[in-house]
C-alpha cells in the first residue's frame, strides 16, 4: 500500500469516528419538555400532554426510573440523564385506550397495560396521585383537563 493510500484510508477511518461519536452523543440528548404524543394514533380527542424533565427531576425529586421501567415494571434503578431509553409504544403497543363499555371484553391489568394510553394514564396518574396523598395537596393533576388542558380555538 503506498502512502497515498494509506493517507487515505486513515482520513475515511477519521471521518467514520467523528461521525460515530457524533451520532452517541445526539442519541443521549434529552428534550426537556417532551409531547406526549406517539406514532400510530389516527387522531388524538384530547390536547397532548406535555411532560418537563427539569420540572419533575429538580422540583419533585424524582428519579428517571420512576417512569422509564423494564419489562416487569420494575424501576431502571441506574438511569441517568443522556442513556438511551425505549419510547413507552416500543412495549405498549396498542395505540389508544382500550375497549370501554358493557360490550367492552374484561381484560387483566397486564392486558391493559398493552394500551399505550392506559400505561401512560397508570403511570402518571398514579405518581400523581401518591404525591397528592404525601404532600396533602391537590398540585399534580389528576383529571383529564388537568393534563390535557383545552386547546385555544
Amino acid at each position: 500500500m503506498n502512502k497515498k493510500s494509506l493517507l487515505l484510508a486513515g482520513v475515511v477511518v477519521a471521518i467514520s469516528v467523528f461521525f460515530v461519536a457524533g451520532g452517541i452523543i445526539a442519541g443521549t440528548t434529552v428534550d426537556d419538555v417532551i409531547k406526549m404524543q406517539s406514532e400510530g394514533y389516527e387522531k388524538h380527542t384530547k390536547s397532548i400532554s406535555e411532560f418537563t424533565h427539569k420540572k419533575h427531576i429538580e422540583d419533585y425529586k424524582i428519579t428517571c426510573g420512576e417512569c422509564h421501567h423494564d419489562d416487569k415494571g420494575q424501576p431502571l434503578a441506574d438511569l441517568k440523564e443522556g442513556d438511551d431509553v425505549q419510547k413507552c409504544i416500543d412495549c405498549h403497543n396498542i395505540p389508544g385506550e382500550k375497549p370501554k363499555g358493557k360490550d367492552a371484553p374484561k381484560l387483566t391489568k397486564q392486558e391493559e397495560l398493552q394500551y399505550h394510553a392506559e400505561a401512560i394514564h397508570m403511570n402518571c396518574r398514579d405518581c400523581h396521585r401518591a404525591f397528592n396523598k404525601e404532600h396533602e395537596t391537590k398540585a399534580a393533576p389528576t383529571t383529564c383537563t388537568g393534563c390535557h388542558p383545552k386547546a385555544d380555538k
